[in-house]
């Protein structure tokens, strides 16, 4: 299969989850031996930050503008499938060119599904619009349960499936190295989290000043008062993930407002610190059971009191059952499967929004790639 991604980023992690989500998924994608070509549109906020530039599993190509993306249409006309990730600058018009070029299978693969459907809600068609919605093949939403049949009956998509983010168990698992901190915490700033980053973390942390404390990520406004327990770092980056989560007894998951109210929307980074068996505190959201079972393999917290008793446990049984469940059900392999039966489950579907010179086009192409 030849896939064409158009993608916020794949050559930069900072300040996004993105990247690290693509290169997972991409990763195992191209083990399956399908072959990869990801765009990007050349942006100088990641362009000064780039810690990707040559992956060996897949093309990485950089695209100015949508006059510039033009020069791209013969790839994307020949490929077996095409998606377009969530955040992508001029996100509307790229789908619609995508939509009208594209022979194969078409997708948008939703890394934020609670934040895009609140922002269709209230007409904030930055990166999506509902008129485009229906002409995909497949809506692949980082959220599950029953937010899949919403887009189905609220925006006319033709098969909405969960495809949640992953972990690369090549780059994440356990590290040789010397516990630092009790509790950690590894994510960009927003305002959403910080409230709940303040009761699960900060709090504890005033109170027990005995305990050691780590926040990790950029963004977090001057006006913060950290206490004196707890360590800042501006910018963890991919390469060092594995060692930051190792060094920690305990860390923390906190989701974002919109994510909450919606369920079944874990982060990359419950699934990464997992793969290190480090044990996780996290918030309570729907469907956060079904991922993996409280008690045994993640702590929920609700309350500063909850925190510190689970720092007064013993981490490491848990640690070790969160990682057996990340082999068993959440590595980049698994979803790369996923994103192949979801793929080939569309190209068997006739292609909506299609002219019929497209679709007779289309099914030819999908004649061929069999």
């Amino acid at each position: 299969m030849k896939l064409v991604v158009l993608g916020l980023s794949l050559s930069s992690s900072w300040g996004n989850g993105h990247a690290t989500t693509f290169r997972a998924l991409l990763k195992s994608f191209a083990r399956r031996g399908h072959g990869v070509l990801f765009l990007e549109r050349d942006v100088p906020w990641y362009a000064s930050q780039r810690d990707l530039v040559d992956p060996d599993w897949c093309r990485l190509a950089f695209y100015a503008d949508l006059a510039d993306l033009e020069r791209w249409r013969p790839q994307i006309a020949a490929a077996d499938a095409v998606m377009i990730g969530s955040y992508v600058p001029d996100g509307v018009e790229v789908a619609r060119r995508v939509q009208g070029w594209a022979r194969g299978a078409t997708a948008f693969y939703d890394i934020d599904t609670p934040v895009t459907l609140a922002k269709l809600e209230r007409g904030d068609f930055a990166y999506l619009s509902p008129d485009v919605i229906p002409h995909f093949d497949l809506y692949l939403s980082f959220t599950g349960g029953p937010t899949l049949r919403q887009i189905e009956a609220r925006f006319g998509a033709v098969a909405a499936r969960a495809l949640y983010c992953s972990v690369d168990l090549d780059l994440y698992g356990p590290r040789d190295v010397p516990l630092r901190w009790d509790l950690s915490y590894l994510g960009t700033y927003s305002d959403d989290r910080q409230q709940t980053l303040d009761r699960l973390l900060l709090e504890p942390a005033r109170r027990r000043p005995d305990l050691r404390f780590v926040v990790a990520g950029p963004q977090y406004p001057a006006s913060i008062g950290w206490p004196a327990n707890v360590e800042r770092i501006d910018h963890c980056p991919p390469a060092d993930h594995a060692a930051f989560y190792s060094a920690s007894r305990f860390t923390l998951n906190v989701t974002r407002a919109d994510m909450i109210r919606a369920g079944w929307s874990p982060s990359v980074r419950l699934f990464e610190a997992a793969a290190c068996a480090t044990p996780i505190i996290s918030d309570r959201w729907d469907g956060i059971d079904t991922l993996f079972a409280p008690g045994r393999e993640i702590v929920l917290a609700d309350t500063a009191d909850d925190v510190l008793a689970a720092l007064d446990g013993d981490a490491a049984p848990m640690g070790r059952a969160a990682r057996a469940r990340i082999e068993a059900a959440h590595s980049a392999d698994h979803r790369a499967a996923e994103l192949e039966a979801y793929l080939h489950e569309a190209a068997d579907r006739p292609s909506v929004g299609a002219t019929s010179a497209q679709a007779s086009a289309r099914q030819l192409a999908r004649g061929d790639a069999r």
